[in-house]
């Protein structure tokens, strides 16, 4: 049976990557820091769980072996983790790093992170130009997608049968910044109207999770030097998610679509980007890409995920450990029925 590695196999990516190759027939090793991370189902298929730091040039050693068919990095942030990783990408038939869509810049140099949006003059295709590489603090706004083309670089400069995966928003199963709960606490907590901002039209492209392992496993069957945009076939702005959500919790609300007059940030989901952020699929489709699903079927991963974990305590709460300070502020139902007080 072929083999594959995944570091970082414990996360949202890589045990959506474990599930299709295990499902696949193929034997999987995933390294990560807790063994209490690799979802059951995931270890109960088989997975072999190795405890290894990302930074731990032996550690990955020891985890790779005498080599893998696959090679999977989905935590590969910076040029210094890059190296780390060639040595075990020159044993692999084949390796996928997941890098990331706030990488590409518009004409002006703006990107996903900068204070001001990009305006792209459409679909993003992989030959967008790029931030300049760099090696500051790669948790941070400017230094994200800087130090993610750093680690490109390296990757793609070795000559090593390596794809670099660019995906846009993310969601799935163990998603730690799980986006749909801005809509799914919403429709757990009964809320008759949803607000929208800009009427819902904002769009920034989302990436299930169980796509991104589709593609990976072609990249696998395909092994080659190149750069893939993944997302899902559609790109649905905020309205369509918000139906999509709230359809999945078994709900119904009015849907109130703000103008510029409404006051600032009210109605504002995550997905509200303006000018849209849709990524062109067309390399992938072109390799024999075949997506598991669009975007309103995919979804149910992370909206039962929700559902099924989340705890009521003055309304639903996200379920523990996951990210509740990237929501802070999110649910200020107060001023929305202060506003639809005023507007009526």
């Amino acid at each position: 049976m072929p083999e594959a590695l995944i570091i970082g196999g414990t996360g949202l990516v890589g045990r959506a990557v474990a599930r299709r190759l295990l499902a696949g027939g193929w034997t999987v090793s995933v390294t990560g820091r807790d063994p209490a991370h690799l979802p059951s189902d995931v270890a109960a298929a088989g997975a072999r769980f190795v405890a290894a730091d990302r930074d731990d040039a032996e550690a990955l050693a020891a985890a790779a072996g005498d080599g893998a068919d696959l090679l999977v990095d989905c935590i590969c942030y910076t040029a210094a983790q890059a190296e780390l990783l060639l040595p075990l990408a020159r044993q692999a038939t084949s390796t996928a790093m997941i890098s990331t869509k706030a990488v590409y810049v518009d004409d002006a140099g703006r990107h996903t992170n900068s204070d001001i949006p990009p305006r792209f003059a459409g679909p993003v295709t992989e030959q967008q130009p790029t931030m300049a590489p760099g090696t500051m603090d790669y948790n941070s706004r400017e230094g994200y997608g800087a130090n993610k083309v750093a680690a490109e670089h390296v990757l793609l400069d070795s000559g090593l049968p390596v794809t670099v995966l660019r995906p846009s928003k993310i969601h799935g199963e163990g998603n730690l910044m799980p986006r749909e709960w801005y809509f799914v606490k919403r429709a757990l907590d009964r809320r008759p109207v949803v607000l929208l901002t800009a009427g819902g039209a904002g769009t920034d492209h989302t990436s299930a999770a169980t796509n991104l392992a589709a593609l990976v496993q072609v990249v696998a069957e395909r092994p080659g030097r190149r750069i893939l945009n993944a997302a899902d076939p559609d790109a649905p702005d905020g309205l369509a998610i918000s139906r999509a959500v709230a359809a999945m919790v078994g709900h119904e609300w009015r849907e109130v679509l703000l103008d510029e007059a409404a006051p600032r940030g009210l109605g504002e989901h995550p997905w509200h980007t303006v000018p849209p952020i849709v990524l062109d699929m067309g390399a992938a489709y072109a390799l024999g890409y075949q997506p598991v699903g669009d975007y309103a079927t995919t979804v149910a991963d992370s909206v039962h995920w929700l559902v099924n974990g989340c705890r009521f305590d003055g309304g639903a709460q996200l379920p523990p450990g996951l990210d509740m300070a990237s929501f802070r502020g999110r649910f200020d139902y107060a001023a929305e029925d202060d506003y639809l007080a005023r507007l009526s």
